[in-house]
């Protein structure tokens, strides 16, 4: 047993997933006994019985700039030490015998018998992230792993050595190299994390954010509005957004809107700093470059640009009459995806409460806008469709009907203020 599974054992936490590395075989004499091959470019094969994966021990060798310029040497004489020599980090470089780990049953391995040759265990008492070899600098994936692993293990902190050569490779152009697809599935698998700011602040120290993502990366040193904590810059707002989504729980698209709503404010011109006029649409505008570039799926971009254009009208909303409330819920086409428009609520929320003072806050916009959407909801809108229909009146107008009667709806419900949170926007 390898990898993740005899770490988090060995940090008392759940062991989700078993890994197996076998030594001294072949894929015939794997495939022979019923194991299933699974992948084209790694030895990797799933148990007949119990579909845990097993892989051949293997060494690699690069050949090429990025992650795949990989020949892999995976024959009976590659051994145990060798294979775990080539992992990433020394916390995932442990190995637990066969005998005190048996094929799916739980894992209970025998920790006086577990196989270490790079001192993970130590590394994992001292709470450190640290490369096995200089084999680390051969795949850049591996800095994205490393800053998803800090964002899992908070307390970890990320060994001078390890970072110092980070730094390197992104001064080398191996970030540049990566392809969409692994930056975006790394990406979401940090902002998935007990605390994802820690993953984008050894992204930035490494260098590989400015490469990755530079419109997150120029948001530090940009200054907040007059009105709220000089020495808490966009970049800093951003982390602690990001933390609060992580706290209250967010989906992953509530994750990535709140990542980006703010990208607008690295690109405020100087004369209208700190008030950052302007800056939901040039947010908008940014969004949708990253999103191509990294291949979003499509619901976390959709939600994260109406939380992008739209969150400082949320902030706001507390303000706003009834016919400026539903032409908001319109915009954010509430009507059709209530769902999503709660989680922009969410979103929003995260905004409002992640800065000083204010993380303990309420958000009433966010009860006062589900509470408008149900009023307008309740609307029979076909029976109006109908009766407008009887009266010879077009698709226009019964658009404005129906509209009418969701304002009206609005007016009526209760809609008690509460104090909108400083500095919301």
């Amino acid at each position: 047993m390898v990898g993740g599974a005899v770490r988090d054992a060995l940090l008392g936490l759940p062991v989700q997933d078993h890994d197996w590395v076998v030594v001294g075989a072949t894929p015939e004499g794997l495939i022979a006994q019923g194991f299933l091959p699974v992948g084209k470019d790694f030895p990797v094969f799933l148990h007949p019985e119990t579909r845990e994966e097993y892989a051949l021990a293997r060494t690699e060798r690069k050949t090429a700039r990025g992650y795949r310029g990989f020949v892999v040497h995976a024959e009976p004489d590659v051994t145990l030490e060798q294979d775990l020599a080539r992992r990433d980090l020394t916390i995932n470089s442990i190995a637990a015998p066969s005998s005190g780990a048996k094929a799916g049953t739980e894992f209970n391995p025998d920790f006086s018998a577990l196989i270490d040759p790079f001192g993970g265990q130590k590394d994992i008492r001292d709470k450190v992230l640290r490369h096995v070899t200089g084999a680390f600098r051969e795949d850049p994936v591996r800095i994205l792993r490393l800053a998803r692993f800090a964002a899992r293990f908070p307390d970890f902190s990320v060994a001078p050595e390890t970072m110092a050569l980070m730094q390197a490779m992104v001064a080398e152009g191996e970030v540049d190299a990566l392809v969409a697809e692994r930056v975006w599935q790394e990406l979401a698998r940090g902002l998935m994390e007990k605390k994802p700011s820690r993953m984008f602040e050894v992204l930035r120290e490494s260098g590989a954010l400015q490469r990755l993502l530079p419109e997150v990366a120029r948001l530090w040193g940009v200054p907040q509005r007059a009105d709220y904590h000089p020495e808490v810059d966009t970049g800093i707002h951003l982390m602690m957004v990001l933390d609060m989504s992580a706290q209250l729980e967010g989906s992953l698209a509530v994750r990535f809107s709140c990542l980006c709503h703010d990208l607008g404010k690295g690109t405020t011109p100087a004369d209208v700093l700190p008030r950052h006029i302007g800056h939901e649409e040039r947010s908008a505008r940014l969004l949708k470059g990253v999103c191509e570039r990294l291949r979003v799926p499509v619901d976390c971009r959709e939600m994260a640009d109406v939380v992008a254009r739209e969150h400082g009208n949320i902030h706001r909303s507390e303000s706003l009459n009834a016919a400026a409330q539903v032409r908001l819920l319109e915009r954010c086409d509430a009507f059709r995806k209530p769902q999503r428009f709660a989680d922009v609520l969410l979103a929003c929320e995260c905004d409002a409460r992640g800065r000083l003072g204010l993380q303990d806050s309420p958000y009433p916009q966010r009860a006062r806008l589900l509470k408008a959407l149900s009023a307008a909801q309740a609307v029979e809108t076909h029976s109006l469709a109908l009766q407008a229909q009887a009266a010879g009146q077009d698709g226009k107008q019964i658009g404005e009907a129906i509209h009418k009667a969701r304002v009206k709806a609005v007016q009526a419900c209760d809609t008690d203020k509460g104090q909108l949170p400083k500095a919301g926007t």
